[in-house]
């Protein structure tokens, strides 16, 4: 039983910063790509950040500059460090992280999201 469960979100001013974390736990035998996607009210679902296991990131270009991703393979964790937040930020955002549990084939887990709001 494989469980992603994120923590950090919540509310702040447009200016501000908030740290996002996302934590695997089960039976894991191994962690590939991890990222970050979000989905503002009646919009799709984008990928703002990933980050490989030999830690290249990649970021959506309306963050670059503001978000970082990183990772921590041995806590199976990954996280989000957002500075400079802007009401377009705002949505509901959502951790993956592409796992192997040695009974299946690796396939993509989702955490449960993250409500994140920027008031401005």
């Amino acid at each position: 039983q494989v469980q992603l469960t994120e923590s950090g979100g919540g509310l702040v001013q447009a200016g501000g910063s908030l740290s996002l974390a996302c934590a695997a736990s089960g039976i894991i035998y191994s962690i590939g790509d991890m990222a970050w996607h979000r989905q503002a009210p009646g919009k799709q679902r984008e990928l703002v950040a990933s980050i490989s296991r030999s830690d290249d990131e990649t970021y959506l270009d309306s963050v670059k500059g503001r978000f970082t991703i990183s990772r921590d393979t041995a806590k199976k964790t990954v996280y989000l460090q957002m500075n400079n937040l802007k009401p377009e930020d705002t949505g509901v955002y959502y951790c993956r992280q592409f796992i192997a549990d040695n009974r299946s084939g690796p396939r993509n887990y989702w955490g449960q999201g993250t409500q994140v709001t920027v008031s401005s």
